[in-house]
């Protein structure tokens, strides 16, 4: 399953960071940031509870960029 989500960052640079830090988030199985659009797609592992693995994603990019949001 795939799911969009908005988002806030204030640069390329820090989006990046997010993208890999949800890449790394267990159920994740892809996520791509683009930063020109504002919006996270992430792809999730097949038995991933949607809800709850964005928790832990949006935990994981505050620890690399931590006045970044993500609109669940």
């Amino acid at each position: 399953m795939k799911k969009t989500y908005e988002i806030e960052v204030d640069c390329a640079n820090c989006a990046n960071k997010m993208e890999e830090a949800a890449k790394k988030t267990a159920g994740v199985k892809d996520a791509v940031v683009n930063f020109m659009t504002l919006k996270m797609t992430v792809e999730f592992e097949e038995s991933a509870d949607d809800k709850t693995v964005m928790k832990e994603v949006l935990k994981n990019c505050k620890k690399v960029e931590e006045d970044c949001e993500i609109y669940l």
